[in-house]
């Protein structure tokens, strides 16, 4: 079974689904108003497209805590709209779409030579 987590139990890079989406919370803030009920403030980033959106949740609400992996890998070269990797581990190869891995694909570091 699927494990659930109210907002009590938010933590700093905790992937959680919204809307059919994944999203990792950035930053959070519980929030006790003096009137009405108590609130968590949430900047959230969502996996697929990297945009990052600031939401605001009940006290309490329940949302699907969803499990990721880290792994590393070596950039090996792009192809067309997509950019393929290897597992350092394993050797075996992935791709995954340009726009999900552009803004690390900025960073300065040295890249193969084209010949």
């Amino acid at each position: 079974m699927a494990e659930v987590v109210n907002t009590n139990q938010f933590r700093n890079g905790m992937h959680i689904e919204i809307d059919g989406g994944v999203w990792r919370i950035v930053e959070f803030q519980h929030v006790k108003p003096g009137k009405g009920g108590a609130f968590v403030r949430t900047k959230v980033k969502n996996l697929a497209s990297g945009a990052v959106v600031d939401r605001t949740f009940r006290a309490g609400e329940k949302f699907q805590r969803m499990h990721t992996e880290v792994k590393s890998a070596q950039y090996l070269y792009d192809s067309g709209d997509d950019v393929v990797f290897m597992e350092d581990e394993t050797y075996e190869q992935f791709s995954l779409p340009r726009t999900s891995v552009a803004e690390e694909l900025a960073l300065p570091w040295p890249r193969p030579s084209r010949a």
